[in-house]
Order: C-alpha cells, then structure tokens, then sequence
C-alpha cells in the first residue's frame, strides 16, 4: 500500500480517475517459481493482477518478500528523488519529510550511505526513535508545524542544500523558506490535501530549484528503473539498507488500513495479504 491509494480513493491524485476502481501499484508475489516484486497501474488490491515485464523484476534469494515489497515503488522514489532529481552528494544536507514512513525511511538510510547530512521530519517519540535508528543526525518533531522554519535552520545549523516534500500547506513554505540559496527542492505529494503555487521571485532571488516528481514518468525510461532495483536490492542483501515492516492487513481490512495511512499511526512499508 502507499499514501497515493489514499488520493486515489478520494480521486484527488495527480490523475484523474473513473470509479469504479480497484487500487494498488504494487505488487509482491510469484510467477510460475519465481519469486517477483512489480508495479502495476492499478489493481493490486486483488488475489491475481496483471502486470507488464518491463516493470517486474525477480526478487534475490537474500531479500525477503517484505523487504521486496517495499523496494518496488517506495524505494525507487526514494533512490530517484535523491539521485536523479536532487543529485545528493555528501557535500549536502538534506531534509527528509515523514521520515518513519516508507519513502522517507529509505530515503534517510540512502542519503546518508552518500555521505550527506540528513535532517529527518518525524511525528513523536516512537517515530523520532526509530528514524534516529536509521542514522538521521537529527530528527525533529513533525507533530506541530509551529516555528518548523527556525527549528529546521537550527537543527542543519543554517539553511539545507537540499529538501525533499510531500506535506504540502505550511511545511512546503517553510521547506522552502529553509533552502539555502541554490538549493534544489523535490516535491513528490502534498498528502495535507493544501497544495502550494510556487512564487517564482523567490526562486529566482535565491536561485533556489523546486522540481515536481512523480515515478510513473520513469516507466518507460530502458534503463532508469533496472539500475536502481538492482542497487537497491544490492545494499538491501549487503544489509546496508534495511526497509521497514509495517503493518500487515488481510485484503478484507484493505478500509482500516486506508484508514491508518490516513490518521498517520502507521510506520514503514503497510501491506495487504490476499492469503489472509
């Protein structure tokens, strides 16, 4: 499962839709012997789902299906939004937004295996532990956006070379506010619902670069997505980069979880088993 089944519940996601509509993008199962995690456009919420070659990748012996399953969508954001849309380097420092939830828990382990610092966004003290676990060099309290700006310069120690977004409303302006001149901004959500317009004098006074990404657009790319499962599930193997286990639903229950994801009382990489 992943937030944007939410948005695409409430038909408030980047592309419209016509109901009715079975869920799910990504998928974790088996074809014939094989082992295979995929990405799929739509219907994953389902015992069977079609799913296309080019996008179906077979799953190493030293990584489990949970770990799989977290890799396909999330971690691929994760990799792409750092790599090939802010290009990190460990000369960066970097803001990481729900930091204990599936992209952003990878996106911290992975910007710091780059060498970055890495300021990471977490909701109380369960999160903020766990995200603290995963190497964040400081973790701050997404449960009040209140002074969010002052506590993010604070805590990098003056403005981050690089940001990533998913919030939307007042954490997008202070995310931007906190970017230092001619940083680079990526936004992939706006899971509060309040999305921003960009003002473009303020970019252009600072230099500052905000990029919109959303992980379909690589589909069709050859080669983009078969490097970066290929790293990911390297490190994952390696053990350098652990994927989170969130909480696992039967099919049946696929409402409650939605409605978990929504109230944000849910850590890592949420699933839905069709054997239950």
């Amino acid at each position: 499962m992943n937030y944007a089944d939410v948005h695409l519940r409430e038909n408030s996601y980047l592309a419209p839709i016509e109901f009715p509509v079975t869920p799910g993008n990504e998928v974790m199962g088996v074809i014939g012997s094989r082992r295979v995690v995929a990405l799929s456009r739509g219907g994953g919420y389902a015992e069977q789902t079609l799913v296309h070659r080019r996008v179906t990748w077979d799953v190493p012996d030293d990584v489990n299906d949970d770990q799989a399953a977290a890799l396909a969508l999330q971690g691929n954001s994760a990799w792409h939004l750092l790599h090939t849309v802010l290009r990190v380097t460990k000369a960066d420092s970097v803001l990481i937004p729900a930091a204990a939830g599936g992209v952003g828990s990878l996106a911290v382990q992975l910007a710091k295996s780059i060498g970055a610092r890495v300021i990471a966004l977490a909701g109380g003290p369960e999160k903020a532990a766990l995200v603290q676990g995963l190497g964040a060099d400081v973790v701050l309290d997404s449960s009040t956006t209140e002074d969010l700006k002052e506590r993010i310069l604070d805590a990098a120690e003056g403005p981050v070379s690089c940001a990533l977004e998913m919030t939307g409303g007042s954490v997008f302006d202070a995310t931007l506010e906190a970017l230092a001149p001619r940083g680079r901004m990526a936004v992939y959500g706006a899971v509060s619902g309040v999305q921003r317009t960009v003002p473009v004098a303020a970019l252009m006074q600072q230099s500052k670069q905000v990029s919109g990404f959303w992980l379909p657009n690589l589909y069709g790319e050859r080669y983009a997505l078969r490097d970066s499962m290929s790293a990911l599930f390297a490190a994952t193997g390696r053990g350098e980069l652990r994927p989170i286990t969130g909480p696992s639903y039967a099919l049946g229950d696929a409402a409650q979880a939605h409605i978990d994801l929504q109230a944000r009382t849910t850590t890592g990489k949420v699933t839905l088993d069709p054997t239950r």
